[in-house]
């Protein structure tokens, strides 16, 4: 194991492509190309005289000898990678981010990110993707993704930023048919646009803790086209308050059940399980959950007016 030391490149290579599955995936984490990944392993391979990686054309799998060898390097490289976040001071961070924002109320972050945030941190570098699919923090190669609601996987480490005021609104013509004021009862009864992914139609939850599947005819996978459907007068929307609170002011929009009788969804950071965050995702994280609380106070205020 003489040149082990010399292989710290080679060793990150192979951790990242243990834990997203692929040389693509690993290769682009680490800034290098997915040959050079699968060579480096290689050579790990030869100074091992062992085989660290099954390859298919389709999967990556560890032998024994690769899954000792994971266990032992993984923490230490962990450390490695923490030890000069620890160091660092806010105004100093440096480094990239890779963060996956919910579509339409990520939206409601960018300028502060873009006018605030980078500002302040001229030393980050960051890519943000927009969607309202729940991207995977291992295979696609996030720092971390932010979520509105609960989070379900297990191999993931969740940190509730705020909670978010969710409303059932409609465009008026479609309120002035129905009331302006409607009772839970009625609420399961009639149409929305509801809001759907790879199938799943997701429920309005309630308060007191019960939920129901909305009924309706139109299922759609983001929030704005959610939005733009209640203000074509096709049914109810069950959205976060903060995105429709300027239609609301307008009267694009009108609330239809007091937010009160609906659950606050929380809006969750999720990163890996057993990595953790970095100084830059901690100062990015805490300017996120800051904004957010500052844009719902803002809201309300200016609603009350």
């Amino acid at each position: 194991m003489h040149g082990l030391l010399n292989e710290a490149a080679a060793l990150l290579a192979f951790c990242r492509t243990v834990e997203m599955g692929s040389f693509t995936a690993a290769a682009r984490s680490i800034g290098t190309s997915p040959s050079s990944a699968s060579k480096a392993i290689s050579r790990l391979e030869a100074i091992f005289g062992a085989k660290l990686l099954r390859r298919t054309t389709r999967t990556l799998t560890l032998t024994h000898e690769g899954e000792a060898l994971y266990k032992w390097v993984r923490p230490i490289l962990a450390q490695i990678e923490q030890a000069g976040d620890v160091l660092q001071f806010n105004e100093n961070t440096s480094g990239h981010l890779r963060v996956s924002l919910p579509g339409e109320f990520g939206r409601q972050l960018l300028a502060p990110i873009f006018e605030s945030f980078m500002a302040a941190h001229p030393n980050i570098s960051l890519q943000l993707d927009m969607s309202d699919r729940h991207a995977d923090v291992v295979r696609d190669g996030y720092d971390a993704v932010y979520r509105v609601g609960y989070a379900d996987e297990n191999s993931l480490v969740s940190r509730t930023l705020t909670h978010l005021e969710m409303a059932v609104v409609a465009s008026p013509s479609f309120a002035s048919k129905h009331g302006n004021s409607i009772g839970i009862d009625t609420l399961r009864e009639l149409p929305f646009a509801r809001y759907s992914i790879d199938g799943r139609v997701y429920a309005v939850q309630l308060a007191d803790g019960t939920e129901f599947v909305p009924k309706g005819r139109l299922d759609l996978d983001t929030a704005t086209a959610i939005r733009q459907a209640a203000k074509s007068g096709l049914g109810l929307a069950y959205v976060i308050k903060l995105i429709v609170q300027a239609d609301l002011a307008r009267g694009t929009l009108v609330e239809l059940v007091p937010s009160t009788m609906l659950k606050p969804m929380p809006f969750q950071v999720l990163h890996t399980l057993g990595k953790m965050p970095t100084q830059r995702l901690q100062v990015f994280t805490d300017f996120v959950a800051e904004t957010i609380k500052e844009l719902q106070s803002a809201s309300t205020s200016s609603f009350k007016m």
